[in-house]
């Protein structure tokens, strides 16, 4: 099962350069030195060379050999104003409104990515959610037949057996109130992301109900997410609607629904809302004793994350090296 181990291996065959978008964090400059100790990823931190150096130096942290590009003095940048007005057209952004735009740390880094210079991004440590997935929705835009982008969270525990029990739980940080067929989406995308962790998808559509026990739309609509996506992903195991309980359960699976193979047995799950999935990975986290990472966001044409505002070093270095796995 899954240890950032396998990554890390994964990364040294074909090493990956992650922009950080915070160049100038301790946070991050913490990461990026830990990064630079090794061969397997390359940082790229965007900020004043002057400020970054004299933040690493304060805090003690060695990162020569990062790679530090700073929008005001970026030898393409007229390449790149070229490129954001064509990607923004249909918006009619003139190229004073591009400089403006790439001014700002999350656009230039995301163009980055676009460029080919980056092959992944981690930023967040110091803005919202939507200031990292709004230049990645308008510039790296979603994959083909991809309609919206979703997140989920990858859950660590080490088991009894030695081997780490490894869950994947969705969306818990994007879609508040997703359609059957953004589920379906989500779905889809969850399990590619839990195979990558190592994990043999199992996936359980959650809701109040168990084939039917419960009534109300809102069992209706996982019911009819779960179908969907069984008829759009036929090789993926796939059940719904379930309660949490006979999801992960075998001895609550045989009395609920004994003829389900996938009941008790789940390990990749999706929640019908956000408030749903955000108390739900939360409770794993602070009172199931698992580690969480992400919101790992899902749908992109390029890796790009999201940092919790409270996160910690750690956290950045993990983070960076799920985003750039991802690649």
């Amino acid at each position: 099962m899954f240890g950032f181990g396998q990554l890390i291996d994964v990364l040294k065959k074909n090493p990956k350069k992650i922009v950080f978008t915070e160049g100038n964090d301790p946070r991050i400059l913490e990461a990026a030195s830990r990064l630079l100790a090794s061969n397997f990823l390359h940082p790229i931190l965007v900020g004043s060379e002057e400020e970054i150096d004299k933040a690493a130096e304060e805090s003690g942290f060695n990162i020569r050999g990062a790679q530090i590009v700073d929008p005001k003095n970026f030898d393409r940048m007229d390449e790149m104003v070229e490129l954001f007005c064509e990607l923004r057209k249909s918006k009619g952004v003139t190229p004073e409104q591009a400089k403006g735009m790439l001014s700002q740390a999350n656009y230039f880094g995301t163009m980055l990515v676009k460029m080919g210079i980056a092959d992944a991004l981690l930023g967040g440590a110091t803005y919202s959610t939507a200031d990292t997935v709004r230049p990645a929705l308008q510039l790296i835009k979603t994959k083909p037949g991809n309609t919206i982008v979703s997140s989920c969270f990858i859950l660590v525990r080490p088991s009894a057996t030695g081997e780490n029990e490894v869950l994947a739980m969705a969306d818990c940080a994007i879609n508040i109130h997703p359609t059957e067929d953004e589920l379906v989406e989500i779905a889809g995308e969850s399990a590619e992301c839990a195979k990558i962790f190592g994990v043999d998808p199992k996936v359980a559509f959650l809701s109040y109900s168990t084939f039917g026990s419960g009534k109300g739309e809102d069992v209706d609509k996982m019911r009819n997410a779960a179908r969907k996506a069984a008829e759009k992903y036929p090789n993926l195991p796939i059940a719904g609607e379930l309660q949490f309980d006979a999801a992960v359960s075998p001895r609550v699976a045989r009395t609920k629904c004994p003829d389900n193979e996938i009941a008790g047995h789940a390990n990749t799950f999706v929640f019908p809302d956000i408030n749903a999935g955000n108390i739900g990975y939360k409770i794993a986290q602070r009172l199931g004793n698992f580690e969480a990472y992400g919101p790992i966001l899902l749908g992109l044409n390029a890796p790009i994350n999201d940092l919790s505002r409270g996160c910690n070093a750690s956290e950045v270095y993990s983070m960076a090296i799920i985003t750039a796995a991802l690649a």
